[in-house]
């Protein structure tokens, strides 16, 4: 029979590697650079997300997404001496979790492979979790049926908001300092803040989940996110 370590082995499959970037516009950074450090992340397999963030935490949401973490590391080269470092990174990999065991071959491979951004959801948002660990509320300590019946749960939940928002979870443990990345995108902003605040009901987030800071924005083309944050 198979034991529960390798039952986890077998369900988690890496895809691509991802890269969100929160970058902060310089007097150094003009259109051009930031249009020249952007375009020259193109290659096979690679996809790229541009947002104007809200609020003080950063100006250019860059979501980049690659077979292979060179690419990754030479765009955020590429972007710095553009004028736009980071104030702030997260990096992790789509991933097959080990609690999606059966779940349809195309629903698979959108999980390690997602096509990015969705059509007509330019709500943008992006924040990191992990499974809490104390006393009395300890993910790890569950048996592997117990965290499967709260996942499932969770996963209902979620369907809810099919039509609303498409959400990518990507694994970031030994990677970044929480467990996952969530980047969720919807129609409108409202549909992001319900989401979230509906999910934070649910026994796996509400007993078990803990939350990083949240970034917050609004998809668009190369040209509309540069000029938005002010490169024209």
């Amino acid at each position: 029979m198979t034991n529960e370590a390798d039952r986890a082995t077998q369900e988690i499959e890496h895809g691509l590697c991802v890269l969100h970037l929160f970058c902060t516009t310089t007097s150094d950074a003009t259109h051009e650079s930031a249009s020249h450090a952007l375009k020259s992340f193109a290659g096979e397999g690679h996809q790229l997300v541009t947002a104007a963030m809200l609020g003080h935490r950063g100006d250019l949401g860059v979501l980049a997404l690659a077979p292979d973490p060179e690419p990754l590391r030479e765009l955020q080269t590429a972007l710095a001496r553009a004028g736009l470092p980071a104030s702030y990174s997260y990096v992790s990999m789509t991933e097959i979790s080990e609690y999606a065991a059966g779940v349809p071959e195309a629903m698979r491979q959108a999980r390690l492979y997602p096509e990015l951004p969705p059509e007509g959801m330019p709500a943008y948002c992006f924040y990191p979790m992990s499974k809490r660990r104390i006393d009395g509320a300890n993910w790890y300590e569950l048996d592997f049926d117990e965290r499967l019946r709260l996942m499932l749960g969770h996963g209902t939940t979620g369907r809810s908001f099919r039509g609303r928002i498409v959400q990518l979870v990507t694994g970031s443990t030994g990677l970044d300092d929480f467990e996952w990345g969530v980047t969720l995108f919807g129609v409108h902003p409202d549909d992001l803040k319900e989401a979230v605040y509906t999910m934070r009901y649910d026994q796996a987030s509400a007993h078990y989940g803990d939350f990083g800071t949240f970034y917050t924005g609004m998809v668009g083309t190369l040209d509309e996110v540069l000029t938005q944050v002010g490169l024209s």
